[in-house]
């Protein structure tokens, strides 16, 4: 008889919420986790004590250049990172265990080590002690992509996981990717008083974004101090005892030129944890970019094993890994379990704050579809005007014909909250104008939302 109806491996932000699905819908569930702490990459060493020091620094810089147009006058501000990381720490302590008493509460077993593959139906932790399950997850998230020729060694030359830890402010950090991870460590580090260079291979950053939105961003991450190098490459790195020097290359060709830092952060993307699992013993089969292949209903090739989260295809969001895992379980306990992969928010927690959910302006025109726009700024939000955030905007894009939103995007403060009624209107199919009437509090930052979807058809009013 197998040891469990299902085992799941991975701690995170997937796995963790899949076992827990499962143990609600009667299973009797295992994890195993390699970590000592459950909560994975993003409560560990991603998500969770990024935000942590994101909100701090972003303290740190109210205090120092914001509050005087309040009436708030402080002098002497000073910076305590000593104090500033131990709150960190304590923040990801209290997640980690919150997951830990989780899976007390749901009896579900939490096994510790590494977990590979025997066969399609035994799984071998730390090479030795052997499981059985009906079914299986896959829930191993993702790791840093590394760049040749720039070997991490977490001191001068980082991986995020090193930044996010770093005892001192560098003078200059160099940041290598205009990504979403690289721009919110280089904005905590910026905050501090650091000088922040991003050196970006291709001509714009976070290319994903709607350029509009990535655009704006980009002007204001300037206006805050950031250099951006674009359509540049890093061809090595070179430490010394004045810091790092940097071999830049123009992505197009031409004449190499150097830089140097005192940090340097690689933060290129992210790729899919399938090394050492025995996936081959298992029979499981990989894509060309070294992703689980699964189906509609998250199934491998072999019967009783899925896989969710950044292992396989689409965005490598936590939150996304999340809603597969409730579905995944779901699935395997005879529902039917699905994701609505038009309506999963994206967010870039910088300030301001950028978030997006469904097509870009660019998407919509490479396939065809005929939009409708509708804008409104935050200069002209109330809230945002006594607020003293006035910076961004709020896009919305609806099929011309039926009315239908089809993506929004938001450039503001408390962007990553906003985003969630955009989410929620989607998921029920809502029309621009359903959005438009529907009543919103005064004062409020949501308001903006309510007139850029007016704004689509020419009726807003504020503007």
């Amino acid at each position: 008889m197998p040891d469990f109806d299902l085992i799941v491996i991975g701690g995170g932000p997937g796995g963790y919420v899949a076992a827990i699905r499962a143990a609600q819908l009667g299973m009797t569930v295992a994890c195993v986790e390699k970590r000592a702490t459950l909560g994975g990459t993003c409560l560990n060493i991603g998500c969770i004590p990024s935000k942590a020091l994101l909100q701090s620094s972003e303290h740190f810089a109210e205090a120092q250049h914001a509050m005087a147009q309040h009436g708030v006058k402080i002098d002497g501000v000073s910076l305590d990172l000593p104090t500033m990381m131990t709150r960190k720490d304590k923040v990801v302590t209290a997640n980690t265990s919150g997951v830990d008493y989780l899976f007390r509460k749901h009896k579900i077993e939490r096994v510790t080590g590494a977990a590979a593959f025997a066969g399609p139906g035994t799984l071998l932790v730390d090479g030795k002690t052997a499981l059985k399950a009906k079914s299986f997850i896959i829930a191993t998230g993702s790791d840093s992509v590394p760049l040749n020729g720039v070997p991490v060694d977490e001191k001068t030359i980082l991986s995020s996981t090193g930044a996010l830890s770093l005892d001192a402010v560098p003078k200059h950090l160099v940041v290598v990717g205009g990504g979403y991870i690289g721009l919110e460590m280089g904005s905590v580090w910026g905050r501090l008083g650091a000088e922040v260079t991003v050196v970006e291979f291709l001509d714009r950053i976070v290319p994903n974004m709607d350029t509009e939105t990535g655009s704006a961003l980009h002007r204001v991450l300037q206006k805050q101090g950031f250099t951006f190098k674009l359509g540049t490459k890093v061809a090595s790195a070179k430490n010394g005892t004045g810091g790092v020097t940097l071999a830049l290359e123009p992505a197009n060709g031409g004449d190499a030129q150097e830089l140097k830092a005192d940090a340097v952060l690689v933060s290129i993307g992210r790729r899919p944890y399938t090394e050492g699992l025995g996936l081959e013993k298992a029979g499981v089969v990989l894509d060309n970019k070294g992703r689980v292949i699964v189906d509609k209903h998250f199934a491998t090739n072999v019967p009783g094993i899925y896989a969710i989260g950044d292992v396989i295809a689409g965005p490598m969001l936590a939150h996304k890994a999340s809603e597969e895992g409730v579905a995944c379980a779901e699935i395997i306990a005879g529902q039917h379990g699905q994701v609505n992969y038009d309506a999963i928010p994206a967010v870039i927690y910088t300030a301001p704050e950028v978030a997006s959910v469904g097509k870009t302006e660019e998407e919509l025109k490479a396939a065809g579809v005929s939009y409708k726009t509708g804008k409104f700024p935050f200069t002209a939000n109330a809230r945002a005007r006594a607020n003293a955030d006035t910076e961004g905007f709020v896009k919305v894009l609806a099929d011309a014909a039926t009315d239908r939103v089809l993506g929004v995007h938001i450039i503001g403060q408390d962007a990553g909250t906003m985003i969630a009624e955009c989410v929620v209107a989607m998921e029920f199919a809502a029309s621009a104008e359903d959005i438009g009437r529907i009543c919103h509090a005064h004062p409020t930052l949501n308001e903006a939302v309510k007139e850029a979807a007016l704004a689509a058809d020419g009726e807003a009013i504020h503007i």
